[in-house]
């Protein structure tokens, strides 16, 4: 699921935060001393996307619950799915001298300039979730995360062994510039190619249920005949799932639905029929981010690139799995 993370390498992917979480830039707050003070304690920055979906609220809760755990101080910003509240939060953590700074990133590319500074200041950056483009990879230490070209991949290839007469798609693409968006894309168009399905329309719903609901309720309008919806990830099928209704058409039988991430709000709908497939990204990265990062602050060797195990859903397996989802 990641996609350039540099031609050469990977980067680090770490767990992101944020959701419950608030401010927009710098630091959002933490308890305790920093380790730059002398007391001994990892302090660690975390620069998070923001609070766009179910599963961006499970990730932080991971990373937040797993620093506690692992005795990392936290010190934690929202950037509200802007670019430039990341960088202001980065240079925030530079200033105040923490141990190890993971964020992961709005966007793929415009990172080299801060990431600079922070290895001039001889702090390592841990990528989590998401991937960057850029040609230097000393920029970072590890990225840890998913394979977002696997997870499209799983996509149309379960639509193509499940189409049943299907042909037209329309795509509800994640944020414009985002890892995930560029990488799911990327792998459902390689695994459809050759076959009969297509994609007729396709446009941002940028994560959210909200944007979901109203680029399905375009493509509704627009579009003469929907077979198929190729959500990003499962808010933004859900909210299709709402345009689907109010439309008076029946979610996952007039209109298949296939997602990406498998929260529990995504789950229920597959289990009731209304989602087809789902496949899996998991959020709960923060025991893997805290255990890279206790690494990089030593000094030991990491992997430059740290993958997730992940799986695949229908409905019947989601009646299953449902009752033991922790997110």
């Amino acid at each position: 699921m990641f996609k350039k993370i540099s031609t050469a390498a990977a980067a680090v992917l770490l767990a992101a935060l944020t959701a419950c979480g608030s401010g927009g830039s710098g630091d959002a707050g933490s308890s305790g001393t920093p380790n730059a003070n002398g007391d001994g304690k990892i302090t660690m920055g975390f620069a998070q996307v923001g609070a766009e979906s179910g599963w961006r609220t499970a990730n932080t809760k991971s990373v937040q619950e797993s620093a506690a755990k692992a005795g990392i101080e936290l010190k934690f910003s929202d950037a509200q799915q802007k670019q430039e509240n990341q960088i202001k939060a980065i240079r925030s953590y530079i200033q105040q001298k923490v141990d190890v700074i993971a964020f992961s990133p709005v966007v793929e590319t415009g990172w080299d300039t801060v990431l600079l500074e922070a290895k001039r200041a001889n702090i390592p950056v841990i990528l989590t979730d998401r991937a960057i483009d850029s040609d230097d990879t000393s920029l970072y230490k590890t990225f840890l995360g998913s394979d977002f070209v696997e997870e499209g991949k799983k996509a149309g290839e379960w639509l193509k062994a499940n189409a049943a007469g299907a042909k037209n798609v329309v795509e509800l693409q994640g944020t414009t510039g985002a890892a995930p968006a560029i990488d799911r894309k990327k792998g459902f168009e390689e695994a459809i190619a050759g076959s009969d399905l297509k994609i007729v329309a396709t446009q941002t719903g940028d994560f959210t249920r909200s944007g979901g609901k109203q680029v399905m309720e375009a493509f509704l309008k627009s579009v003469p005949q929907i077979d198929v919806v190729y959500a990003h990830n499962d808010d933004m099928g859900l909210g299709a799932i709402e345009a689907i209704k109010a439309a008076g058409k029946v979610p996952g039988k007039d209109i298949k639905i296939i997602t990406v991430d498998a929260v529990k709000d995504g789950m229920t709908a597959l289990a009731a029929g209304e989602i087809n497939f789902i496949v899996e990204c998991n959020p709960l990265l923060g025991d893997q981010l805290m255990d890279l990062a206790k690494k990089v602050v030593a000094g030991e060797d990491v992997p430059p690139r740290v993958v997730t195990e992940e799986t695949t859903f229908t409905s019947e397996q989601a009646k299953t799995e449902l009752p033991n989802r922790k997110y």
